[in-house]
């Protein structure tokens, strides 16, 4: 080997070892970083012989297609979650002590203990505290569904405005390492931008990826909807800015398709937005016509007749029409209307020992006529009436045969069941990422003792290097010191 060549080895050596330094040093900085994946720099051996380095990215398209998914997957199962949460804490929690159910039990009670006693005055007003107590629970029910629905249609909103902003840095950054791939530059910052983009996305709506030339990346939807390819799709949403039973959230539209509910305590849906419009449009107004058929039942329950058995009016419990709802058929919007009759209210000057008497629509439907203290019979039709079947609408998605108290039950049974299907759903799925998130991560995250490792081999290569520039020179001052 001559001098010269010797001096190209050592140079071409302590500019690859130079290159592997600035890699390893970067690796080293972004250990911890979850969105950095780990480069390496390789020897390669040119055409014409020489040895020069190349930048090699650890990527693993396969498990970051897995993380996309599982990502999706985790996010739709917690937000449905957070949302079934939210109506179990409006109700009292897992005790459910401020719920219907609980109140009715307590308004059968006291019914009970008045039908025992029917001439004393303070147990007619316990019974009347207690119907109070009911309606209440039905109307502030209904206003923390109805707050459920506002505020999953304000995070849609919300949401969408964030993807269409990821969907547009997601084009300019997609774009970037397209071009950069075809000119043979490193991409690997931008890669990098561009996987970030991708599992902020997901966790919004689901997706699936395909990839073209120059690692081109096409988006679609789990339900394979174009979101984006080359350009990104539009993503459209009008906000619904206040919620009663009878309003409809609108649809959300990525390039003219909506995007479908989730169905189940184990939702289906993938991405938040999915799981929203389930809470927004499947789950709340469900337990919404619910509550709206146990309110139906109690008017019906407590309504009073004439004497001659042909005209029924609402007796303790009413609502604004003044009418009985057609049995059967859901009145949206009843729980947040039905209140205690004024006439049995002492605080509207009423006279709550009407419930034992009747007459809360007038004279025409006094039933004890001749005022006896003992008499009890309307007492207990109103107990029997609470515990008597009846028929209910099958849009509750619960038995259209049941008696008011059951109904109420079965509705906190509804509501409880899909949260324990969600919770159980939710710990598995995040076990899911979990898992995906280490392996994706143990093949493309940094490793420091491995880093080190490296770093300590290239030191080793940079002072064979300078051991031979040092030989060479001390060869070169020989040769000179001969030359005289």
């Amino acid at each position: 080997m001559s001098l010269a060549s010797s001096l190209n080895t050592a140079n071409s050596i302590f500019r690859n070892t130079s290159q592997q330094t600035s890699v390893l040093s970067t690796n080293i900085a972004n250990d911890g970083n979850e969105n950095y994946v780990r480069r390496q720099s390789v020897v390669v051996q040119t055409v014409y012989g020489a040895s020069t380095t190349q930048n090699e990215r650890s990527q693993h398209m396969a498990l970051l297609r897995q993380l996309s998914s599982s990502t999706s997957q985790e996010s739709a199962q917690s937000t449905l979650l957070e949302g079934l949460t939210s109506l179990s804490d409006a109700l009292g929690g897992n005790d459910y002590e401020l719920s219907t159910s609980s109140y009715l039990a307590n308004l059968q009670s006291s019914l009970q203990s008045f039908a025992a006693a029917p001439g004393e005055y303070a147990l007619a007003s316990t019974v009347v505290t207690d119907a109070i107590d009911v309606a209440n629970s039905l109307n502030n029910a209904t206003a923390a569904v109805q707050n459920v629905r506002q505020d999953a249609d304000a995070q849609i909103f919300q949401q969408v405005d964030s993807l269409n902003k990821l969907l547009e840095e997601f084009k300019t950054v997609n774009d970037t390492v397209v071009r950069m791939t075809a000119t043979g530059d490193d991409a690997s910052n931008y890669l990098d931008r561009r996987d970030t983009l991708l599992k902020d996305i997901s966790s919004i709506v689901g997706v699936s990826v395909n990839m073209r030339d120059n690692s081109d990346m096409v988006l679609y939807t789990s339900d394979g909807t174009t979101l984006f390819e080359t350009d990104p799709r539009e993503v459209t949403f009008d906000r619904t800015y206040t919620y009663d039973a009878t309003v409809t959230g609108n649809p959300i539209y990525i390039d003219g398709t909506p995007v479908r509910a989730g169905v189940g305590g184990n939702t289906d849906g993938e991405g938040s937005l999915a799981a929203l419009v389930q809470l927004r449009d499947e789950v709340a107004p469900t337990f919404q016509t619910q509550l709206d058929e146990v309110a139906r039942g109690l008017i019906e329950a407590f309504a009073e007749t004439d004497a001659g058995g042909t005209n029924e009016l609402p007796g303790l419990f009413t609502w604004p029409t003044g009418t009985v709802p057609t049995t059967g058929t859901v009145q949206p919007g009843l729980a947040a209307l039905i209140k205690v009759n004024d006439a049995v209210r002492s605080d509207a000057g009423g006279d709550p020992m009407l419930v034992r008497d009747g007459g809360i629509n007038g004279a025409g439907y006094v039933k004890n006529t001749d005022n006896a203290s003992g008499y009890t019979d309307l007492i207990n039709a109103y107990v029997d009436a609470l515990s008597a079947e009846r028929s209910f609408s099958a849009d509750a998605d619960l038995k259209t045969t049941a008696s008011v108290l059951s109904f109420a039950s079965n509705s906190i049974g509804w509501l409880e069941e899909l949260r324990s299907n969600a919770t159980t759903a939710d710990e598995n799925k995040t076990a899911l990422y979990e898992r995906t998130f280490q392996t994706y991560s143990s093949k493309t995250a940094v490793s420091l003792d491995e880093e080190l490792s490296l770093l300590l081999d290239v030191e080793q290569s940079y002072k064979a290097a300078a051991k031979l520039v040092s030989t060479v020179d001390e060869m070169l001052k020989a040769v000179l010191e001969m030359a005289g």
